[in-house]
């Protein structure tokens, strides 16, 4: 059974850091692409950054890149999102999913979603 098990969310003030976690089983972790998406209240879902399958070649949406770090474990089967400099509008839902072949910007060509994880960035 394929899961993504995301964590590391939680309320942290403007300005402060997170790091996201997605510990991923029951397909070949190396071989998939991986993305975060997000969904804050009331909106669509947003691409966030993806990571080839190998961990070389990263890709930030515009409104977090400089911000925001995308990494993976291939020998944990962990992909980790740091991000840091966090502002009110990156309040969301944040979702890691997978894909096999090379990572693509649209959410809806990702195969496995986790459950998701809250960020809450407010005073």
């Amino acid at each position: 059974e394929v899961q993504l098990v995301e964590s590391g969310g939680g309320l942290v003030q403007p300005g402060g850091s997170l790091r996201l976690s997605c510990a991923a089983s029951g397909f070949t972790f190396s071989s998939y692409a991986m993305s975060w998406v997000r969904q804050a209240p009331g909106k669509g879902l947003e691409w966030v950054s993806n990571i080839n399958s190998g961990g070389g070649s990263t890709s930030y949406a515009d409104s977090v890149k400089g911000r925001f770090t995308i990494s993976r474990d291939n020998t944990k089967n962990t992909l980790y999102l740091q991000m840091g400099s966090l502002k009110p509008e990156d309040t969301a839902v944040y979702y890691c999913n997978a894909r096999p072949g090379v990572p693509t910007i649209r959410a809806e060509e990702y195969n496995y979603w986790g459950q998701g994880t809250q960020v809450t960035v407010s005073s």
